[in-house]
């Protein structure tokens, strides 16, 4: 078993045991998520999966925040926000954007990297490398700077 995966477990127990009803259920919601993934995919779930899986749930919690927002819905966004930030204490600490122009530059360099035909290459590489640390829609646009020679 991934050792994120048991520490969210773990997390579930704690919330239950302190009755934090808002922490449980996206506790729930995420170990939920990581049982579907574990029957689409019978192999063993490792922490770049569940860091994968993490990532998806808070993106489609911004994009339902911002669709919320957009329809007047605030209280509901507020929620979407607030589950966010209960998802990210499980991602590693966020790349500074010197951090991230510095790993750029290394698999640029690692991958010799020159046209925008590179770029699935360089974001594969990436992604291995700053799994859950960073935006890769942000990284994206700043490789694609790079290669268009921008």
């Amino acid at each position: 078993m991934s050792l994120l995966k048991a520490q969210i477990q773990e997390d579930m127990k704690s919330s239950m045991r302190a009755g934090d009803k808002s922490r449980l259920s996206v506790v729930r919601m995420l170990l939920a998520a990581i049982k579907q993934r574990e029957v689409d995919e019978p192999t063993e779930t490792t922490d770049a999966a569940v860091l994968q899986i993490i990532e998806k749930q808070i993106k489609q919690r911004r994009e339902s925040a911002t669709q919320f927002t957009a329809g007047g819905r605030t209280d509901l966004a507020d929620k979407e926000i607030s589950e966010i930030a209960v998802l990210q204490t499980w991602l590693p600490s966020a790349l500074s954007a010197e951090e991230l122009d510095t790993l750029i530059d290394e698999v640029l360099t690692a991958s010799a990297a020159t046209s925008m035909k590179d770029m699935g290459r360089v974001m594969a590489a990436l992604r291995e490398r700053a799994q859950g640390r960073a935006d890769f829609s942000a990284i994206g646009e700043r490789v694609k700077a790079r290669l268009s020679g921008k």
